[in-house]
């Protein structure tokens, strides 16, 4: 597959000025992208840790996280050996690449590092509202440092991308019901249970109603309250 015009245009014009700026800057992107899915990593085993606690639909979501994203990264990385896309680091002449480019027979379309950012990225709010405002800005900066580099495409990780995030999205939703049902079954298994424990019950405490003591038969008279004669 041979790369849009414009987007070996837009590669040139990235690459041009990612070459200009300095060292330390080079590094971070180098290592950023690493960097960041080390981080949803961490941010899915968080989730995880705090679900245990709710219940089984968020237990659900928490677990199905990781597992979206190991899907959205197979589809991707077939996707990558049928369509044989060149990298930019070789196919575009004159490339600025301020890394090495990856070898021959690692296809570029789409993007593989996109598309677990943004798989990741979409699974961690689907799961735990409270980082979306974290966690999908990183993924879309992770993206683009595949562009600074050099290694891929602006249209590379915007397929990865959008790959990504409707298959992570669409897949955690659409299994939520089910794998809640599987999460309970699981918590009530001593293997498993541990876990993805959900909270115990309270016992009950010193103002909980005790129960009515039973009337001994005979005592004070007949059902009817009528006196024994």
């Amino acid at each position: 597959m041979q790369a849009p015009e414009f987007s070996a245009e837009w590669y040139r014009a990235i690459t041009e000025f990612a070459y200009g700026t300095p060292a330390w800057l080079h590094t971070v992107a180098e290592i950023g992208t690493d960097a960041g899915l080390l981080l949803f990593a961490v941010l899915f085993a968080v989730r995880w840790w705090l679900a245990r606690t709710a219940d089984a639909r968020a237990m659900a979501l928490a677990v199905a996280g990781p597992v979206v994203t190991v899907v959205a990264y197979l589809i991707s990385e077939v996707s990558k050996t049928l369509i044989e896309e060149e990298r930019p680091c070789r196919a575009v002449a004159g490339a600025m690449n301020i890394v090495e480019c990856p070898a021959v027979g690692d296809w570029s379309f789409p993007s593989n590092h996109a598309t677990i950012a943004a798989a990741a990225a979409t699974a961690l709010a689907v799961a735990w509202r409270a980082v979306t405002p974290l966690v999908l800005p990183l993924a879309a900066l992770m993206a683009f440092s595949r562009v600074f580099v050099g290694v891929h495409y602006p249209h590379d990780v915007a397929a990865g991308f959008l790959l990504g995030s409707v298959v992570a999205g669409v897949l955690a939703v659409a299994l939520a019901s089910w794998t809640a049902r599987l999460v309970t079954r699981l918590r009530a298994l001593p293997v498993t249970g541990p876990l993805l424990a959900a909270r115990p019950p309270r016992p009950a405490g010193p103002d909980a109603p005790a129960s009515a003591a039973p009337v001994p038969a005979g005592a004070g008279g007949d059902a009817h309250g009528g006196a024994d004669t």
